[in-house]
């Protein structure tokens, strides 16, 4: 539950990050709303939120896999059905029908065809959440005195 909690936690920040760097330039609440709406749907699509990269072809599979949303979907995926998943090996499923499974439902995520671990996942995701939040610092340093 606690991994769980911790996904979303960093899909939170990471949205938010992106969502700020995407609106900066915007002055009013309605354009970030249409555009925030636009991008986020669009983002979620091809992160896997929406249907699983498992779904696109080879070539697109593998520009997913360099973004930092599929990481975290996949996170979310592997820790909202660990159970279920243990549950199937508990119950005497093949190992390779469960691996076949998570595969279809982004569980694993390959990177160029090796497989991302855990721990890489994170790194990514916290990774890209910590560059876009400098990106919009420097974006405030740089040009928010203008548009004050």
């Amino acid at each position: 539950m606690a991994a769980l909690l911790l996904d979303v936690v960093l899909l939170v920040l990471f949205g938010t990050a992106l969502s700020s760097c995407v609106n900066y330039p915007l002055s009013t609440s309605g354009q970030a709303s249409a555009v925030g709406t636009i991008v986020s749907a669009g983002y979620g699509f091809v992160c896997g939120a929406y249907m699983p990269i498992s779904n696109f072809s080879g070539g697109l599979q593998k520009v997913i896999s360099l973004l930092p949303g599929s990481c975290g979907t996949s996170l979310l995926h592997n820790h909202a059905m660990r159970g279920v998943v243990e549950e199937m090996g508990r119950a005497g499923f093949p190992a390779e029908v469960v691996e076949a499974i998570r595969d279809s439902v982004d569980c694993n995520l390959y990177f160029f065809g090796s497989s991302v671990s855990r721990s890489a996942m994170y790194l990514v995701l916290i990774a890209a959440t910590v560059l876009i939040l400098g990106l919009y610092v420097a974006m405030n340093a740089l040009w928010g005195k203008k548009r004050r």
